[in-house]
């Protein structure tokens, strides 16, 4: 019964294996009933193609824009084209007067209008606040016990705002992976659930937030500066200031006069109450919200807490330009061709067909009958990058550029670097006599540390170039990370799981001479003669010993410097016997 268990083991592990493929082989096939998926991959501009808008941004009452203003615009484009999921776009300023956004393929009517609509920026009172992450499933509040407003709302910050449904939705709100379908603007008049992203310094917090009570267009401009302490002097504190019109200032006066209250009861400094908070919102999205710690009666708050100079300037920026009412006109829109074409695209795929034929080549050259399972692991390997590409495709918008499809093929020697260092293990545990049985199990506990850490390492160097990277190169590293993960589920799921089973049939468990793991070929030293019998040394080192020339010169090149001293101390006790018997006679 133990003898069979490693082959049991390896053929549960491959049904596991097909099963996570039939599994994601179904879910691609039913998006594609629905008319949602598609099998083959999206590809982004530089394969594909797609359309090429010029918009000319418009301030209300026909002023001229200037550069900070046209950045600024080029910065609340590329916020939205990200937010509606387009992934792969290209935005950029053209001869400082225009915008041009180049989309991979035909944006939606609702994407398009979402491009034109003028800058959204307003001021929302918070009525809650919390953790960016999701509440797991078994925490949420049960039905009975969400909220029930008892009365009509009398200002924003009412809590008879957060009705049962939109307490639902900011517990299932994940600021950290938030869904990429924002396609339309929030009502003003309505509570708004919403996240301020992640910082370098700060974690992301999701809102919930009172109807709009000033308008970013209250507000005159605004800038940022070093804080003055009580007596005047310069602190090393930064400060962002606004000013806010006539009707801005009116409408501030009242707002704080409420915040103040919930700040003065919670306990002033000490306090937490998140109704004392006042969001600055724009495109429906949280970019800051500070505590209102007094009533501001002149129109002229100013914000401070941790502030550097650069994210002081960032918040000025963004509230003195993008309260301004640009809009955007489409000055022309036209079909573009891939910007690389189809031939750049063929010839990547060309140079990986050539990689992966010299991998097949050197496989059965170098391990003949065993380099099979490296086809078949790569083949794996393939389909699930393919099924997972189009998978993410179709769920998260990914499109696959000619970046990351040199990912893919940067794999191949990646993920065949894994298999031979499991195999070069086996070939040693069968170079010390051990049986392919054994050596199956001993040179997968060796090779599998050398596989984590190797694949440990490509994760992160993934990782981190996605990260830092821009552009296409962030493509570059997704597939690498991609096929890394792939990689290590093949060569777990796959490629040992085979091993177990093939090691215990005739052609492979006997070492056939075109099997790849022939113990003569590979110069094995036998540790038995015959049952129960340990093998008696000779006179010579088992290296001389080996009936095959060229086994021989390979185990010798094979052996560790312990094992030289091994065998040598081995001759010489053996000639030292034979001395001595020669003495008696």
């Amino acid at each position: 019964m133990a003898r069979t268990g490693p082959k049991k083991s390896g053929l549960r592990v491959l049904v596991w294996l097909g099963v996570v493929l039939a599994v994601l082989t179904a879910v691609l096939a039913g998006g594609t009933i629905a008319g949602q998926a598609s099998w083959a991959p999206k590809l982004a501009l530089d394969l594909e193609g797609g359309t090429q808008m010029i918009l000319a941004p418009k301030v209300e009452g026909g002023s001229d824009i200037n550069e900070d203003q046209l950045n600024q615009a080029v910065a609340i484009i590329r916020q939205r084209v990200d937010g509606s999921g387009v992934a792969e776009a290209e935005i950029s300023t053209q001869s400082g007067r225009n915008v041009v956004v180049s989309l991979p393929g035909t944006p939606s009517t609702q994407t398009r209008a979402l491009i034109q609509a003028s800058a959204d920026m307003n001021f929302r009172p918070v009525l809650l606040n919390g953790a960016g992450a999701a509440v797991p499933t078994e925490s949420l509040t049960p039905e009975d016990q969400l909220p029930k407003p008892t009365a009509e709302p009398a200002n924003s910050s009412d809590i008879n705002w957060i009705t049962a449904e939109v307490y639902r939705q900011f517990e299932t709100l994940d600021c950290d992976n938030p869904a990429q379908d924002k396609q339309e603007r929030s009502d003003p008049a309505k509570p708004l659930v919403t996240c301020e992203p992640a910082t370098a310094t700060t974690p992301a917090i999701k809102y919930i937030l009172g109807p709009v009570e000033v308008k970013g267009s209250n507000i005159v401009t605004s800038s940022f500066q070093l804080q003055q302490g009580a007596q005047g002097a310069v602190t090393n504190e930064w400060a962002v200031n606004i000013q806010f019109d006539g009707d801005g200032t009116a409408k501030f006066k009242e707002v704080t006069e409420r915040l103040n209250q919930f700040y003065v009861a919670a306990g002033g400094e000490t306090g937490t109450d998140p109704k004392s908070q006042f969001a600055i919102v724009l495109d429906d999205q949280v970019i800051s919200a500070p505590r209102s710690l007094a009533v501001i009666t002149d129109g002229r708050p100013q914000i401070t807490g941790g502030f550097t100079e650069q994210s002081a300037k960032a918040l000025s920026d963004q509230l003195r330009f993008g309260a301004l009412p640009i809009s955007f006109e489409i000055q022309s829109e036209q079909q573009i061709s891939a910007t690389l074409g189809g031939e750049q695209l063929r010839m990547g795929l060309l140079a990986g067909v050539i990689g992966l034929l010299l991998v097949v080549v050197y496989s059965l050259f170098q391990y003949r009958a065993l380099g099979f399972v490296t086809i078949a692991s790569l083949v794996v390997a393939g389909a699930l990058t393919y099924l997972a590409i189009a998978i993410l495709g179709w769920t998260e918008n990914y499109r696959l550029s000619l970046a990351g499809v040199a990912g893919l093929i940067v794999a191949i020697g990646q993920t065949a670097d894994s298999f031979i260092v499991y195999f070069e293990r086996i070939r040693d545990e069968l170079r010390e006599g051990r049986g392919l049985v054994s050596a199956v199990e001993n040179g997968w506990k060796r090779a599998k540390r050398t596989v984590l850490a190797s694949k440990a390492v490509n994760l992160l160097a993934a990782l981190v170039l996605y990260f830092v990277a821009v552009g296409n190169v962030r493509g570059f590293a997704f597939t690498l990370g991609l096929t890394a993960i792939a990689d290590l589920i093949v060569v777990f799921m796959f490629t040992h799981p085979t091993l177990q089973m093939i090691a215990r049939t005739k052609f492979f468990g006997e070492g056939h001479r075109f099997s790849g793991l022939d113990p003569k070929q590979l110069g094995a030293v036998p540790l038995y003669r015959g049952a129960g019998r340990l093998r008696t040394p000779d006179s010579k080192p088992a290296v001389v010993r080996a009936k095959n020339t060229g086994a021989a010169a390979e185990a010798e090149r094979r052996m560790t410097i312990a094992e030289r001293r091994l065998a040598e101390k081995q001759e010489q006790l053996t000639g030292s016997s034979k001395s001595a018997a020669k003495e008696n006679k």
